[in-house]
Formats: structure tokens, C-alpha cells, sequence
């Protein structure tokens, strides 16, 4: 993605936002790391109704849902690259069929992708002679529907279940491509709306993989219970440190801020801002918090190997991360050849600092309590030294093996 280096331009988008009131944590600037412009990921939002199911939901809700509240969290997340903008649809779109021809499983594992091929291929159809969707970075459906009736609260169609080789791309009914679509009750949490939004704007890599993936557990996600609490034994790879893994951590909150390993695979995190400790390596680190854009250092890289590697960041109270079960220093260990969070494999899973609380909520590293990390095996120690005011001076220490 081309960032646009207008200072006219950033300075206008700040204003908007300031004078709307958009700003999800009111008093937090959007750290900028010295870029003067976002680029701007257009999406078009379609409004989706269907007979027989009835709804009161307001166009000026969607609207700032997506472009309002959406925008700015993705601000704050890109530390001022990306915004979001497009348009949402005039008019609602009517369904041929009652909503009960296009319903699907809670579970992602179960889902009758034919059903959902349906819903996609009749919504493309009616807006086609409407709006050039090849034209817009990502397609999300808004359902006049709650959860319930439909199914899911969000997911994401394309790349997704619908798959994403390139080799069957989705068109639309006069064929022209659609680069990803995601679909939401309307119920749906912001964070929902940016954790089906990002599978699509992160895209796929040259390996074929999605760039950033659920970091959920699919196997577990499918297990049969109340969906909620279904979904929290899933969460076994980031906790709540992560819209990728949990959506929200409180229902009637902002979602948390996204980790390192998120923003790398997005691009919004320089490697700049990165320090890298090779083997035979020790060195001393200033860790500053990771939404603080300002800071020099905010994550640390450890090779393992070519494909393998620990990332530590420093979570703190700061912006959207103020929505967290804790704070301190995470530390995550990558694996680049696993593509998705199946059969008890992940592409990134935290250490859990403290085992004895449910669902990684007590994953973070702290002085005075759990301040050091070896892993014996791989020759690597890493240690929390002091607190300078939310930064954490840091030891990592990188042994040849």
C-alpha cells in the first residue's frame, strides 16, 4: 500500500475526527511515527435485508460504525498510516430468499459453505449494476439480522471460508473481482468488524497463506456449548491480547489494542521500530510501549531459526490497550510455517507468565513477580531489568547453540 505524504491531509483527518467525537479513548492522540498521511483502504459496505425478517437499524449507525469508530481504532492500531473510508450503500438490498435459505453454524468448522455461497453470489448480484465492487479494497455485508437468525455475528467469506487460492478467485455476476468479503449481523462488536475486515485488507502471501489469520482455535471454537463461553476455551494461542484471537475482551468495551505479530503481518509495524537479538548476542533494550508510536524500540525479535522466532512487546494502559486483563511485558513465540490455528498448532502463541488464571489473562511479565524467561532448549533468557516510566529496560540474552 502507497502512503501518501500529505501534512494537509492529516491535519484535516484529525480535525474531522477531533470535531465528530470519534475517537474511541478520548485524550489519545494517533501516534503518527513521523508519517504526515494515512492511506486510505476504501471498503464498501452493502445493506442486507431479507423477507420476512424485520429490523430498525439506522443507515448513520452503519455508517459511523465502519467510518467512524472502525477508522479510528485502525489509526490508532497503524500509528497514523491506514484509515478507512468508502461508502455504505443508499438504499437496503432485499434478498430473494427469507433469511432461513442462508442460515449457517455458529461454528466455523460446521458452516454449509453452499449456504454461504448463496448469500455472497445473490448479494453481488443486486448491487452489481449499483457499485463497481472492483473497485473497493474490501466488501462487507451488513445483515438486517441479529445472531441468532443468521447464525454468526461476523465472519469472513473471502479470503476465508470460501477459501482464497488464486487459481478461483471471487468475481462478481459480470465478473469482475472482488478482492474479499465479510459479513456481520448487525449486532456485530467493532472488534469483530476489525477482525473479519483485517483478513481481507491483510490478504495473502506469496506462500498461499492469509497474512494475518484467526488466532483463535478452530478445533475448539467447534466444540458443542453456549457460544460464548465456547469461544473462550478457544482462545488458547493470545488471550485477550489480541482482536485476532477474542474480537473484545468486554462486550461494552473498545477492543484491545493488536499485538506486534498482528502489526508486522500488516505492515504497520516498521522494522525500524524492531530490535533484533541474533545468537550468540546479549544486549540491553529499552522496550517502550507498544502503542506509543513515539518510542524508538517497540518490539523485540529473536531468531530461532528461518521461520522461527520470539517476540516480546510491552503492553501498558495506554489507548485501546487500557482494554486489557493486565499489563506488562508479552512474549510470543512465532512459527511462519504454520498457517492457521488448527490441530493444536498456531502461528504465534504467548508464554503464559502466570498459568493459574483462565485464558491468558495473566500471560504478562512483570517486575517483582515473574521477571525472567528462560527457554533452556533454545539457549534464550530474557529478563525484565527496570520500569522507566512505561518502558521496561530489558536483557535478552541469546546463546549459541
Amino acid at each position: 500500500m502507497t502512503v501518501l505524504f500529505s501534512r494537509f491531509t492529516r491535519a484535516l483527518s484529525l480535525f474531522t475526527l477531533a470535531l465528530f467525537g470519534l475517537i474511541l479513548f478520548p485524550g489519545t492522540a494517533v501516534a503518527s511515527e513521523g508519517v504526515d498521511a494515512c492511506s486510505t483502504l476504501r471498503g464498501l459496505v452493502i445493506l442486507v435485508e431479507f423477507p420476512g425478517t424485520a429490523h430498525e437499524v439506522d443507515r448513520t449507525y452503519i455508517e459511523d460504525r465502519f467510518f467512524g469508530k472502525l477508522n479510528q481504532y485502525v489509526q490508532q492500531m497503524s500509528y497514523g498510516r491506514v484509515c478507512i473510508g468508502g461508502a455504505v450503500t443508499p438504499r437496503w438490498y432485499t434478498m430473494p430468499h427469507p433469511i432461513s435459505y442462508y442460515s449457517i453454524s455458529p461454528h466455523n468448522l460446521e458452516v454449509d459453505k453452499s449456504r454461504l455461497k448463496r448469500l455472497v453470489d445473490d448479494v453481488l448480484a443486486v448491487v452489481d449494476a449499483d457499485f463497481d465492487v472492483s473497485a473497493y479494497d474490501f466488501v462487507a455485508f451488513m445483515l438486517g439480522a441479529k445472531q441468532p437468525e443468521y447464525g454468526m455475528i461476523g465472519l469472513c467469506a473471502y479470503p476465508g471460508m470460501l477459501g482464497w487460492q488464486a487459481e478461483k478467485p471471487l468475481r462478481s455476476k459480470s465478473g469482475k473481482p472482488v478482492r474479499g468479503v465479510a459479513i456481520f449481523s448487525y449486532q456485530a462488536h467493532v472488534g469483530t468488524l476489525f477482525h473479519d475486515v483485517t483478513h481481507v485488507i491483510g490478504g495473502v502471501m506469496p506462500n498461499g497463506n492469509r497474512a494475518v489469520p484467526c488466532l483463535y482455535d478452530h478445533d475448539l471454537q467447534a466444540r458443542p456449548g453456549p457460544l460464548r463461553e465456547t469461544f473462550a476455551d478457544a482462545i488458547i494461542n493470545m488471550g485477550y491480547w489480541d482482536p485476532m484471537s477474542c474480537h473484545y475482551y468486554k462486550r461494552d468495551e473498545p477492543p484491545p489494542g493488536i499485538s506486534s505479530w498482528t502489526k508486522l503481518r500488516l505492515g504497520w509495524l516498521h522494522d525500524d521500530k524492531v530490535a533484533v537479538v541474533r545468537p550468540g548476542e546479549t544486549r540491553e533494550i529499552l522496550l517502550g510501549p507498544l502503542e506509543d508510536g513515539q518510542s524508538a524500540t517497540l518490539a523485540i525479535r529473536i531468531p530461532l531459526s528461518a521461520t522461527t522466532y520470539y517476540l516480546v512487546e510491552n503492553r501498558q494502559p495506554i489507548g485501546p490497550d487500557r482494554v486489557l486483563p493486565g499489563s506488562g511485558v508479552l512474549i510470543m513465540r512465532a512459527d511462519d510455517n504454520v498457517s492457521e490455528c488448527r490441530h493444536g498448532l498456531a502461528p504465534v502463541k504467548l508464554v503464559d507468565a502466570d498459568p493459574s488464571l483462565p485464558h491468558l489473562e495473566g500471560a504478562a511479565f512483570d517486575l517483582g513477580k515473574r521477571d525472567r524467561f528462560t527457554d533452556i532448549a533454545s539457549g534464550i533468557t530474557i529478563e525484565l531489568l527496570e520500569k522507566v516510566g512505561q518502558s521496561y529496560r530489558i536483557r535478552v540474552s541469546a546463546k549459541t547453540r
